[in-house]
């Protein structure tokens, strides 16, 4: 009865029709299921004054409303933690849905953790219908339980960098057999018994006729984990390929603004605001991706040390000058000196384009009788420069604010290209933790079980095993997955969200008895409606 009295104040009164007036959003889909309530709740109240629904013109920004279901909801209260997108603004939760846990799962990799996060996710959702489980009030297990879909999805794509890796529980396997083969390199080289026990690292030479059996079918070769240069190895692809990966994120994220600019009518910003963004992006750090795959297609093992550094040519790029190394391919230097003459003239348009159009636009266009007005049809939007025809002939137009507003959207935008690739490396590092981590487990607790070959042996092996268990769960699962949780979620917020979304809307709370009751137990009144 107070949640009712207290809608019923924040209704306006018609002394003339003696009738209460609500004004309030509504979406365009639920119009007829709101008006067939409005109708039921007349006739059975048996009001001499019918209700009915009038839809009246409106100079406010609508909320947002997005639908979710129960699988979408979590990716979705994801964007909304960054903020709630402004009304018909491009919302990148569909987007988030894979590369979330595609993110995730690269900096989390590993087969047999992935394993036990797919089953803990699987259970939760067979038993999301249990009421014991579903309301049940300790807080940490909601948040598992709300974001159950989630944990399965990053499971299921940490099996996948698992199997790429070829790491279960920080071992590999040997599933389609190695492409190295070490017997016959023992006749081909003259290798005996003796050569083995007098040396404790040999080197294997891949380019040995009729050896090699090719590469491996799929992830990394599992005799890779007796290699002593290992860990240079691995930190040299994981490193290449945070790059490459972090480049194509930004790039989507910039393609994205594209729908924004179309949808709020403002085409002149897809060559004064996209297009110059997109030429500084790519000529820059799109052409180091295109340098790292180029040596990676280019150069075979047989010539690999003779190989340039591309990171010795990227510095270079920038001093426009020779390298003492050879040359990736031929006319490198004119191509690099032409990429960065593009992305630096790239800069003043990303500076000036957009202020001076819309000066342009508001005092020679006017004067020439074409000027048709800005249409504002978002409030508080990254591209919103507040320059509406009426606006303008009341305020005037403020070139120094919009000047402002545009230095610093192009300062942010060009040091955020460099640390946000530079931001990508932490897919890299977190990887190499999890595995080196995963490694130190096994060496340090699991190997003790293996020790013993009797019965007391076996009784070690179960007690190492629980305690490896638990350490596994406990460090590798929960800390280190929170950690990568984490760092993926700044991944979306920083580095991708502020290339195309803004999130400075109002998001649309639907009417609810239920909402109203909590606030008003506390004595606490709703402004809104």
């Amino acid at each position: 009865m107070k949640a009712i009295y207290h809608i019923l104040n924040l209704c306006s009164f018609d002394v003339t029709n003696k009738c209460l007036i609500a004004e309030v959003w509504c979406p365009v889909n639920d119009l007829a299921a709101l008006r067939g309530a409005l109708e039921q709740g007349s006739r059975k109240s048996g009001a001499n004054i019918p209700s009915f629904v009038n839809r009246i013109p409106s100079n406010g920004t609508p909320p947002t409303l997005l639908r979710t279901n129960k699988f979408t909801s979590g990716f979705q209260n994801i964007v909304d933690a960054y903020g709630v997108g402004s009304y018909r603004e491009v919302n990148p939760a569909p987007y988030t849905v894979v590369t979330f846990p595609f993110l995730f799962a690269v900096m989390f990799g590993d087969l047999g953790h992935g394993v036990i996060m797919v089953l803990f996710a699987l259970w939760m959702v067979l038993c999301e219908k249990d009421p014991k489980v579903k309301r049940n009030r300790n807080e940490v297990w909601r948040l598992f339980f709300e974001g159950r879909y989630m944990i399965l999805m990053m499971g299921l794509f940490s099996i996948y960098t698992g199997l790429i890796y070829n790491e279960c529980f920080s071992k590999p396997l040997n599933i389609f057999s190695s492409g190295w083969s070490v017997r016959a390199m023992f006749t081909e080289l003259q290798w005996t018994n003796e050569t083995l026990s007098t040396n404790s690292l040999l080197t294997l030479d891949p380019n040995v006729t009729g050896v090699f059996n090719g590469p491996y079918p799929f992830g990394i070769d599992p005799i890779w984990n007796m290699a002593s240069n290992r860990l240079t190895f691995l930190n040299s692809y994981k490193m290449k390929m945070s790059v490459i990966l972090g480049v194509l994120h930004m790039t989507f994220g910039v393609v994205l603004g594209v729908f924004n600019h179309l949808h709020f009518r403002q085409k002149f910003n897809l060559y004064l605001v996209f297009l110059p963004e997109l030429l500084f992006l790519l000529c820059l750090f799109g052409y180091l991706g295109f340098m790292i795959l180029y040596k990676w297609l280019a150069f075979s093992v047989r010539d690999s040390r003779t190989a340039p550094s591309v990171l010795v040519h990227f510095i270079n790029m920038f001093l426009m000058k020779g390298s003492g190394e050879p040359a990736l391919y031929p006319g490198q230097m004119v191509v690099q000196v032409l990429l960065l003459m593009i992305a630096l003239l790239s800069v003043p348009v990303l500076l000036l384009g957009n202020p001076i159009y819309l000066y342009w636009l508001h005092h020679g266009a006017r004067n020439q009788g074409t000027y048709r007005g800005y249409e504002r049809v978002q409030r508080g939007s990254v591209e919103d420069l507040s320059v509406t025809l009426s606006q303008d002939m009341e305020e005037g137009f403020a070139l120094g604010d919009v000047l402002l507003h545009q230095a610093i959207h192009t300062i942010e935008y060009c040091l955020g290209c460099i640390s946000n690739s530079a931001s990508y490396l932490r897919l890299w590092a977190l990887s190499l933790a999890h595995a080196q981590l995963s490694e130190v487990l096994w060496d340090m607790v699991m190997r003790l079980g293996f020790r013993g070959d009797t019965g007391v042996g076996a009784v070690l092996l179960a007690l190492v095993f629980s305690l490896f268990a638990v350490l596994t769960v406990s460090i590798l699962l929960l800390m280190e997955g929170l950690s990568a949780f984490l760092h993926a979620l700044r991944l979306h917020w920083v580095e991708f969200q502020n290339k195309f979304y803004s999130g400075t809307g109002i998001k649309f709370i639907p009417f609810s008895f239920s909402l109203l009751q909590s606030g008003l137990d506390q004595d606490v009144l709703i402004g809104e409606v």
